[in-house]
C-alpha cells in the first residue's frame, strides 16, 4: 500500500511557493527521493511558472494544486496544477523560458498537457533510493 499522498492548495502568489516547496521536499525526503532537493527546485520552477503566467490579466490571483505521491517504491510523482489561461504565448513575458527545460532535465518524466477545464497541468516523476 502507498503512503499518503501530500496535497496542497494555494493562491497563486509569489509568497506561497516556498512553504510549499519546502513541504514536497520534506515529503520526497521521508519517502526516498534519490534527490530530494531536484524536486524541490523542479516544483518551484513549476509552481511559479503556475504563479506568473497562469493568471495574468486576473483580478485575484487563482488556484493552484500541488500533488506529491508515491507511486511504487522507487517512484515519486508530483502533479502542478492550475486553472488559468493555460499554455498560450506572453510576448511580455518576464521570465527567459528556462524554468520548463529544467524541470524536465531534473525529473526522470515529465509531462505538460492543457486540462479539459482549463489552464495547465505538469506532471513530474523522480526516482528514489
Amino acid at each position: 500500500m502507498n503512503p499518503p499522498a501530500l496535497v496542497r492548495r494555494f493562491s497563486a502568489r509569489p509568497d506561497q511557493i516556498a512553504a510549499v516547496r519546502h513541504e514536497v521536499r520534506d515529503y520526497a525526503e521521508e519517502h526516498g527521493a534519490a534527490n530530494p532537493n531536484a524536486i524541490a527546485l523542479a516544483v518551484t520552477e513549476a509552481i511559479t511558472n503556475a504563479v506568473v503566467h497562469a493568471y495574468v490579466g486576473a483580478s485575484e490571483p487563482g488556484e493552484i494544486e500541488v500533488v506529491a505521491q508515491c507511486l511504487s517504491d522507487d517512484v515519486i510523482e508530483v502533479l502542478v496544477c492550475d486553472e488559468g489561461r493555460g499554455m498560450m504565448p506572453r510576448p511580455d513575458s518576464p521570465g527567459l523560458g528556462l524554468g520548463l527545460p529544467l524541470v524536465a532535465t531534473l525529473s526522470e518524466r515529465f509531462e505538460v498537457e492543457a486540462r479539459s477545464g482549463g489552464g495547465t497541468r505538469v506532471l513530474m516523476a523522480f526516482a528514489t533510493g
